[in-house]
């Protein structure tokens, strides 16, 4: 190859972009963003938008209390928790009381969960795994309610809703600094 022949090839990425700078391109669409999906309309987000704050606001209609929840929980929940909640093969969701500050400290929802909103909005979103957002209202409320009793928290006769829920007094209710209304 001569050295005119390797000019030739060297004028043509250059002869390329002058092309394309001269192209007209204002009928060629322009993205915006991705181009992926479309947006949500609000009653989608409404579906997502389900997160239960510590002072209950949200929660939903509906009632339920341990004598019905314990119904729920060996039918949906035992499998992974284990009898009343004894834990194997996930965690244990009683006992541990006075254990937080020990070398060993035993976390369950009676000793360490700081509000039992929290517990029926965990429950309510991801519970049980193989099937999360699965149970109604009513059987979130109830076994809420049994966990809650088995941990001693309330009676058996207790009825959770969305009233009655909120002022069930955790006993490691004053171990988190609750930041949710801060901004």
């Amino acid at each position: 190859m001569s050295i005119s022949d390797l000019n030739v090839f060297a004028l043509i990425p250059a002869v390329l972009l002058a092309a394309c700078a001269t192209a007209d391109t204002s009928s060629v669409p322009v993205a915006k963003g991705p181009g992926l999906g479309q947006p949500a309309t609000a009653a989608e987000i409404a579906l997502l938008d389900i997160s239960i704050p510590p002072s209950g606001a949200g929660l939903p209609p509906g009632s339920g209390d341990a004598r019905a929840g314990a119904k729920v929980y060996v039918a949906k929940c035992q499998a992974c928790h284990g009898e009343k909640g004894a834990g194997k093969p996930a965690d244990a969701l009683v006992g541990g009381v006075g254990t937080l500050t020990s070398a060993n400290p035993v976390r369950t929802v009676g000793s360490y969960w700081p509000h039992a909103t929290t517990l029926f909005d965990y429950t309510r979103r991801a519970m049980p795994t193989t099937a999360p957002r699965s149970l109604t209202d009513d059987e979130v409320y109830a076994v809420t309610a049994y966990i809650l009793h088995l941990n001693g928290i309330i009676g058996e006769t207790h009825t959770l809703n969305a009233q009655t829920l909120p002022a069930v007094r955790m006993p490691n209710r004053d171990g988190f600094v609750d930041h949710s209304n801060r901004r």
